[in-house]
């Protein structure tokens, strides 16, 4: 197939894909002669097949100390040459095919994916075998991404936004592995060799880590082959990475950081609550009512709609694998963060002192369950999907029953949800910019 001519029927097919019609039943778990677990919607409605998978636990906190950015350097470089294939040849021969191949590291686990013609899917799976098992981290490559990482640091030291989920990582995890920045620092960049990407990516690169999705037009039994193909040769298990759970810290203090720009930026937070609680669902629904998209959150009314502070405002739960957040976040003009974060605050103390009521719970539930169908929009998207699913324990009947769980929330239990979760005295902020009657506090 001309390059060309893949790249075109790939990105048309992405853009009229809307995926399986995924249910319960749809879905299926299977397992490889070599034991390969993965979850798998069959969907031939498009010639596509997308394959989601994670390294669970092999985030950038398990980063050895001394060498903050090591993850992000290996996800970027995975790609970059693997076996007897060169960097450029191992580029071309993805676009040759119209494969796209992806990583990226957050701080708990670590992603890859592969979206590829099914046509092309014997010598896109081969790929992606290759940069698993024998990746080459040549010193050219290893020299440009460095390059760019720290390009991209010193671009990130005068950003606001960068400044500012900075100085809030390292407030709220002081201490904790989670402080550090994915994307590394100056000095543990410039350290890395070769063989630290090796080490690194042979002790989590391992099959008792492994949390597969896949979707698309692949039949069960080659799946199963490929499966073996790409991952059977992976270690059975690494090192022990131990990362210990933490409660956020920072609890009510502000700090402003001043930066000469016309508007303020700030995050604001305290510890949430963890996606396997039996409140999760309330807790979910009542965050919604609280600063939500989407809908006419709180938040928003008062901050946009009746004060003009703010374009936009936000509040979600953030659940990690060794701590929990709620965390919002705001932009206002310098004159107006003040006003601002009073207002944040004030309505923060309301909703964990009374609590929604009726109609904003059942205007919650109803933008939840008609707003979920419309993020399964492409095989990708439910690849995603079925890994998040298995990560967090969900069940392979979810898909179905998610709407009656969040359905089964009652008034009492959001209410009662509320006033555990939300405690305006503990909201730690961090603002950068020139707040005007704003001052850090100790």
């Amino acid at each position: 197939m001309n390059r060309y001519t893949g790249a075109f029927l790939i990105a048309i097919v992405t853009e009229f894909s809307f995926g399986a019609d995924v249910k319960a039943t749809n879905i299926r778990q299977i397992t490889s002669d070599r034991g390969i677990v993965a979850w798998f919607v069959r969907d031939k409605s498009v010639p596509l097949i997308a394959v989601n998978f994670i390294f669970r636990g092999a985030g950038s906190a398990t980063e050895p100390e001394g060498l903050a950015g090591l993850a992000a350097m290996s996800s970027a470089l995975l790609d970059e040459g693997a076996g007897e294939i060169k960097s450029i040849d191992f580029q071309k021969r993805l676009e040759e095919i119209a494969a796209q191949l992806s990583f990226s590291v957050g701080r708990d686990h670590y992603s890859g994916s592969l979206r590829t013609l099914s046509a092309e899917r014997r010598k896109a799976f081969q790929l992606l075998k290759l940069t698993l098992n024998k990746p080459r981290f040549d010193k050219e490559p290893i020299e440009r991404i460095r390059g760019q990482m720290l390009a991209s640091l010193r671009q990130d030291a005068e950003n606001p936004k960068r400044i500012l989920a900075k100085r809030w990582s390292e407030t709220v995890f002081r201490g904790h592995p989670y402080s550090r920045p994915s994307d590394g620092n100056e000095n543990g960049i410039s350290a890395i060799k070769n063989t630290d990407l090796r080490t690194f990516i042979s002790e989590r690169f391992t099959r008792d880590r492994l949390v597969i999705g896949v979707v698309g037009d692949i039949s069960e039994v080659e799946l199963k082959q490929r499966l073996d193909e790409v991952f059977g040769d992976l270690p059975e298990s690494g090192s022990h990475l131990h990362v210990s759970k933490m409660s956020p810290l920072g609890s009510g203090r502000t700090i402003v950081i001043k930066r000469p720009i016309p508007q303020s930026v700030m995050i604001f937070g305290h510890s949430g609550i963890n996606r396997k609680d039996p409140d999760w669902y309330a807790a979910f629904l009542v965050t919604r009512v609280l600063g939500g998209s989407g809908f006419s959150s709180r938040l928003f009314e008062e901050i946009r709609e009746k004060r003009g502070l703010a374009y936009s405002v936000y509040a979600y739960l953030s659940p990690m694998e060794k701590t929990a957040l709620v965390v919002g976040g705001v932009a206002t003009q310098n004159a107006r963060a003040a006003q601002s974060l009073m207002v944040i605050k004030d309505e923060w103390e309301r909703i964990g002192r009374e609590g929604i009521n009726e109609k904003e719970l059942a205007d919650a539930k109803a933008y939840s369950n008609g707003s979920f169908p419309l993020r399964l929009g492409s095989s990708r998207d439910i690849a995603r999907l079925l890994v998040a699913m298995q990560i967090s324990s969900l069940g392979i009947d979810y898909i179905d029953k998610r709407s009656s769980m969040i359905n089964s929330v009652t008034l009492t239990d959001a209410n009662r949800v509320a006033r555990r979760l939300y405690d305006s005295g503990k909201l730690t902020t961090v603002i950068v910019g020139e707040p005007e009657g704003l001052e850090s506090s100790r």
